[in-house]
């Protein structure tokens, strides 16, 4: 079966969260271990772990039905290393988050060169990030997620991911999440069913479908090959609805988590009727 689901909010504890995905009719969900505009939050404790496990027990969500997010904040690649062993020691705190919840991802932009460094540099400083973090954590995999290349992120294209893949000591702690949005404005098409496998057949020759963790699936508001990263509705932006029936479809997907961060969460229980839907044409 399919875990389609969305990023719900962790407000008010992140037992919450799991409330928040049955609501929306989910079977799987995403959220932020802790502020994403904060650097550093305290300790989670032990009763708040507990209450997140039970109520993941109670609705029978499994470790691989969940996809947390890393802070906003935190960039891999950073130039400057004073800022960069700030971004490492951030997202070793959330890999530790993540494992004391009992999850076994966490999800994360790679980062930003901020035109001081080259991408190449940049993208080995992510690797070498992503080392050390696995280093002192256990049991999470680190989740590169694509970007949509606004501005001086890297991420953008297959290649970079699987240079940062390339470059991980222990594989088996890696996967990356494709965004459609990001995918789509960073150029691969995927207005059509030939589109569509046309982009999934590069990414499985440059990275390979083993590595694919999670999919974040979101329409666009900008055109392809804009490099601007603006969500939208499903079926309303420049995608259309041939990629999201059409991955909905492909048994490659069936095992992962599906995550929704179109622009309307007021919809979100509509589209997932609607995602299912489409698995029994």
């Amino acid at each position: 079966m399919n875990y389609i689901g969305a990023h719900v909010s962790s407000s008010g504890g992140l037992e919450k969260t799991v409330l928040r995905a049955i609501q929306i009719k989910a079977t799987a969900f995403s959220f932020f271990t802790k502020n994403q505009r904060q650097w550093f939050s305290p300790p989670l404790i032990q009763k708040k772990i507990d209450q997140f496990k039970a109520m993941c027990i109670k609705y029978s969500f499994q470790p691989q039905q969940i996809l947390p997010h890393s802070s906003y904040l935190i960039n891999l690649g950073h130039p400057i290393d004073e800022l960069l062993r700030k971004s490492r020691k951030s997202f070793i705190d959330e890999m530790i988050r993540c494992s004391q919840l009992g999850l076994i991802f966490l999800n994360f932009h790679p980062g930003s060169h901020l035109n001081k460094i080259t991408e190449n540099a940049c993208l080995l400083r992510v690797s070498d990030s992503i080392n050390i973090a696995l280093e002192k954590t256990q049991n999470v995999i680190a989740v590169i997620e694509n970007t949509a290349g606004q501005g001086t992120n890297i991420g953008y294209c297959f290649e970079h991911l699987s240079e940062i893949i390339k470059n991980i000591d222990d594989k088996s702690r890696v996967g990356v999440c494709i965004d459609t949005c990001h995918l789509f404005a960073s150029g691969y098409d995927l207005r059509t069913k030939k589109d569509c496998e046309n982009t999934f057949e590069k990414f499985n020759s440059l990275i390979g479908l083993k590595y694919l963790k999670g999919i974040h699936l979101n329409d666009s508001k900008k055109k392809i090959n804009s490099r601007v990263d603006r969500h939208e509705s499903l079926g309303l932006g420049e995608i259309g609805t041939a990629a999201f029936t059409w991955i909905i479809k492909n048994e490659n997907f069936s095992s992962i988590p599906i995550i929704l961060e179109t622009a309307n969460p007021m919809i979100w229980e509509e589209e997932i009727d609607w995602l299912r839907s489409q698995k029994k044409l």
